[in-house]
């Protein structure tokens, strides 16, 4: 079954955000590493779970919910740039 791009694209975020967290992590930024790893995986999680939805309102749950942990993965992305 073709789970479309947003599957796709989440799963590859996903795979992203591990290998910064890593990195993240080996710096010794613990704490920027553990949420950015939270939020960032969190995302493909929620969206996948959304496929195997019960209903309509479940479904818009689930993607709503990863439109929340993208929000989060975005700040936490843009506090580790600006903090250089």
């Amino acid at each position: 079954m073709d789970k479309g791009p947003i599957y796709e694209k989440s799963k590859s975020l996903s795979i992203s955000i591990i290998r910064l967290a890593d990195i993240l992590f080996e710096e010794h930024l613990f704490s920027l590493s553990n949420q950015i790893l939270r939020s960032g995986t969190s995302i493909g999680a929620n969206i996948r779970e959304g496929y195997r939805a019960q209903s309509i309102p479940d479904f818009i749950s689930k993607m709503n919910i990863a439109l929340k942990e993208a929000e989060e993965t975005a700040y936490w992305l843009e506090i580790l740039f600006e903090a250089e």
